[in-house]
């Protein structure tokens, strides 16, 4: 059984159903109308629900961080690479991490991809972060919604895409073009490297693109979750442009993102 913790972290993992929540536990303390909500839909999705103290909280999620409120929840079961690769109508829109080591970028670029409309992402097995609380909690949940394959060979993986005509872009300072020369219309998958050594040799030459992001201040290049943000949205405004525009009408029915730093 494994504790997530935050309320975002827990709140997605009651919504999306994507894994069976044993408990969901909630700090005994002044009444919260964001925690009341989250167990009005634990109840309605017969979840049980118990009060904890804040200090028992702490125990159980292994941080301060919580939130007041954590969750017993049965371990993620990671998709196969070829469910990633199954038709789904439209070019495929993947996301590759080479060798990410901070959970916090982790984290952050499973947020983007579910936020940009990411088919899914592909994670080496070994010598890279995984998907652990902290990761769900820095994600704001999102990592719940993101369909995700672990892979024992990142180029092999590579390579099983190529062979169903999907491009493996790698973003690269020492790239000859700029990310928004590139035409990300088609089926393609967008390799991020380490954050302190990039994309491995190997993994490199597997790529049959390597794009940049043109750096105008001192810096030659920006953190990897940064960097991966910006490119992830270029590819899904590229893709907006490509569809007809939705009657305004329909617009204000969607559900109307958080947005920023929440």
């Amino acid at each position: 059984m494994q504790v997530l913790y935050g309320f975002h972290a827990v709140e997605e993992a009651v919504r999306s159903g994507g894994r069976r929540v044993e408990a969901v536990l909630i700090a005994q303390r002044r009444p919260d109308p964001r925690l009341e909500t989250l167990r009005q839909a634990c109840e309605a999705a017969g979840i049980p629900v118990r009060r904890e103290s804040p200090e028992q909280l702490t125990r159980l999620a292994g941080t301060d961080a919580h939130q007041g409120v954590a969750a017993r929840i049965v371990p993620r079961k990671f998709d196969a690479l070829e469910d990633l690769l199954q038709p789904t109508g439209r070019p495929h829109m993947l996301l590759a991490l080479d060798g990410i080591e901070d959970p916090h970028n982790l984290g952050a670029l499973l947020r983007t991809a579910d936020g940009a409309g990411m088919d899914g992402v592909v994670l080496p097995e070994r010598r890279a972060a995984t998907v652990t609380p902290t990761v769900v909690k820095v994600s704001a949940g999102a990592a719940e919604h993101v369909r995700i394959a672990r892979v024992t060979n990142l180029v092999r993986a590579l390579e099983a895409m190529k062979r169903q005509n999907i491009w493996s872009v790698g973003l690269d300072e020492r790239g000859t073009t700029d990310y928004d020369a590139f035409d990300f219309r088609g089926d393609f998958v967008l390799v991020l490297g380490n954050e302190g050594s990039g994309l491995h040799d190997l993994v490199r030459r597997s790529c049959d693109h390597l794009l940049r992001i043109p750096m105008a201040g001192g810096v030659s290049s920006l953190n990897v979750s940064v960097a991966g943000a910006i490119v992830m949205f270029e590819a899904a405004r590229q893709r907006r442009m490509t569809q007809p525009t939705a009657p305004s009408a329909n617009r204000a029915s969607h559900r109307a993102p958080r947005g920023l730093g929440s």
